[in-house]
């Protein structure tokens, strides 16, 4: 279940007041589930037996097959991980004992259906495979592609420089552009950020 979480992308989730970031794999065999404010991580890993345990607590009325709870349970949260949570769906929260306690209310059959997801705070390993490690990857990835960017617009004016020493001229004013300057780009870009402006 892990590995295949791993390949899951993050999505921006509110329940109730609070906004998280959050992942989930179902299968018919139990489910793991990821959130993160961005300060703290929690994770449940449930299986089947432990998915029949809690159905039967807190869905004392339902007799469906642990694999139709796990299925249920995948058609509630994958429309809220798509952005497109349903209406007759609830979500809330709270923190408890150093976890984080998610309550589903919905219905099933016609009837009724509850859910709580208890996660506890998830191992440094986890939180680094799934969050720090990405993460960087991604900031570095990006730090090359603006390294190759600045390279190209260098090159770029390197080459309408030379077409103007060459006796070109510009057909619409309007095109005209600033030679791109490196150093003052970046001091623009991080007092944007610092501002909040991105």
């Amino acid at each position: 279940l892990e590995s295949s979480l791993l390949i899951q992308p993050w999505a921006s989730v509110c329940f109730g007041e609070s906004a998280f970031l959050a992942k989930a794999c179902f299968r018919d065999t139990g489910y793991i589930l990821l959130i993160s404010d961005l300060s703290s991580v929690w994770y449940e890993s449930a299986d089947a037996e432990a998915v029949g345990q809690r159905s039967k607590e807190l869905n004392k009325r339902l007799t469906v097959h642990v694999s139709s709870f796990l299925r249920h349970l995948c058609n509630l949260m994958c429309p809220l991980l798509a952005g497109k949570q349903d209406a007759a769906t609830s979500f809330s929260c709270h923190h408890a004992a150093g976890g984080l306690s998610l309550h589903v209310k919905s219905e099933l059959s016609g009837l009724p259906f509850y859910w709580d997801f208890h996660c506890c705070p998830a191992p440094v390993e986890m939180v680094s495979r799934h969050l720090v490690r990405p993460l960087i990857r991604m900031s570095l990835a990006l730090q090359y592609q603006v390294q190759e960017l600045t390279s190209l617009l260098l090159q770029k004016d390197a080459e309408i420089e030379d077409y103007v020493e060459s006796g070109a001229v510009l057909s619409r004013d309007r095109l005209r552009t600033e030679p791109f300057r490196e150093e003052i780009f970046q001091q623009n870009f991080m007092a944007e950020v610092r501002s909040g402006a991105r």
